[in-house]
């Protein structure tokens, strides 16, 4: 095979490298981007197909496409939706706003894969990809819709999956450890007693929260630009495009999408997959609060908290030998922290919507599928590789416990705040238990007092099992 052909478009002949399925607009962008090397995934590229292939179907079953090709055409965005072709979608993400390369990419590659597929060349263009592949659809209503579906399917099954899955570690573990009290902290510093199972129910009510967000942006997120074509007037498309698209979509994924009530904001915004972003952020706060806890709670084993080792995964340091880090934690911040930042990329992007039109959808569909993935990557990992496995060093926690000159609070009712301080001064000043003190300043019987400063008793749990959250 040469090692280019020769195609045309409506600016002139193009050099495509010979094996390529796709045609001269996919050359040509591939040669104005050379910006990141970051591609569309493959997540996206899986709901072009299924765009393409549906379309096909409803283009045939309208009477305005011959059924051998559309058939055919059904057939080739198939096999792109099972990532047989992600190869020749070459497109760096920074490229036309509105997605149109990318957009024709696929038309391009669907249309020479159907002319293969009917016995004729590469590039013959027997098959179209504007006038086949493309029937009844715009750039400006495929990718706003494309970037729905797939952020509707990475949500749905990655994502929401592995929240779930943090949730349940989580609850699991609030259960099997509500009997430890521990010190509890404010501003970082002793507080009064906690259980180690309320703290983590906190955190798993944190998760749950999180789930919950998720669900309700997606279906505002399964409402689809597709029938809008270029400007949201439904120029050149069926009026009933849009509909049967939905349908259809919904019967290949087993989602709920529907075409949406406004075209005009639906191409012009990417509001709801902003909402979504914003969800995202939030949720990435609260695992990143999660994972810095783990990792104070976790630090020593002398000098630290050391309430809990985490699993011992890979040796920490080049230089010093036996150490060993919260590995686990650390990937997590770092996700968190990157969706956090992605968030401020997608919404200053929404922005960008000039009137009928966001030009800045490539980088929208980035950004939030990039944090779909890696918070639901990091949330699983952090439920099986930290949570689940770590153990609670109850020596060391009760240790602590027994020394914490806050815990006179309790005293407080009985004796009053001021004797209560000078109690807990005189305790912490010369390190000497709490109720040694009390009985020494308030003649209070040692019954009273043992009772009055019972740690577990301040958790508000007294001989009840701790709340799993």
């Amino acid at each position: 095979m040469a090692d280019y052909r020769i195609e045309k478009d409506s600016l002139g002949e193009v050099k495509v490298p010979g094996n390529a399925m796709y045609g001269p607009q996919t050359q040509r962008a591939v040669e104005n981007f050379p910006v990141s090397g970051i591609r569309f995934p493959r997540v996206f590229i899986r709901a072009l197909g299924l765009i393409k292939g549906c379309a096909a179907d409803v283009n045939s079953e309208l009477g305005l496409l011959d059924g051998e090709i559309a058939c055919t055409v059904r057939q080739a965005a198939d096999e792109v939706v099972s990532g047989i072709w992600d190869k020749d979608f070459p497109i760096d993400i920074f490229q036309t706003g509105s997605g149109t390369s990318t957009n024709m990419n696929a038309n391009e590659v669907i249309a020479n894969r159907t002319c293969q597929l009917l016995g004729r060349r590469v590039g013959s263009g027997v098959v179209h990809p504007n006038d086949h592949v493309n029937l009844g659809q715009s750039s400006n209503d495929v990718i706003p819709a494309a970037i729905h579906i797939s952020v509707c399917l990475e949500t749905t099954e990655l994502l929401i999956p592995a929240l779930s899955r943090l949730g349940s570690v989580l609850a699991k573990r609030a259960e099997e450890l509500s009997g430890i009290v521990k010190t509890g902290r404010t501003h970082l510093m002793d507080a009064m007693p906690v259980t180690v199972g309320q703290e983590m129910g906190g955190w798993a009510y944190q998760v749950r929260q999180s789930e919950d967000r998720l669900r309700a942006v997606l279906g505002r997120l399964e409402k689809l630009a597709i029938g809008g074509t270029a400007v949201g007037t439904g120029i050149n498309t069926h009026p009933g495009f849009g509909r049967r698209m939905a349908e259809k979509l919904s019967a290949r994924t087993g989602l709920s999408f529907a075409e949406t009530d406004n075209h005009f904001a639906s191409q012009a915004t990417m509001d709801s997959v902003t909402e979504l972003s914003g969800a995202l952020k939030t949720s990435a706060s609260s695992l990143l609060k999660i994972a810095n806890d783990l990792r104070l709670m976790n630090s020593g084993p002398l000098t630290g908290f050391s309430e809990i080792s985490l699993p011992a995964l890979q040796p920490g340091s080049s230089i010093m030998p036996g150490k060993v880090n919260p590995v686990i934690a650390e990937a997590t911040i770092m996700a968190c922290i990157q969706v956090i930042a992605n968030d401020v990329a997608v919404t200053i992007a929404n922005s960008r919507g000039e009137f009928e039109l966001n030009v800045m959808l490539p980088l929208i569909c980035h950004n939030v599928l990039e944090s779909v993935a890696i918070l639901g990557n990091a949330a699983g990992l952090l439920a099986d590789r930290a949570i689940a496995g770590f153990t609670v060093n109850e020596e060391r926690i009760a240790g602590v416990l027994g020394r914490n000159p806050v815990l006179v609070t309790a005293l407080s009712p009985v004796i009053g705040y001021d004797k209560a301080a000078e109690i807990a001064k005189k305790a912490y000043a010369e390190s000497r238990p709490i109720k040694e003190v009390a009985a020494e300043l308030t003649g209070l019987p040692s019954e009273e007092l043992d009772r009055l400063l019972d740690p577990r008793k301040m958790t508000g749990q007294g001989d009840k099992p701790g709340q799993s959250g």
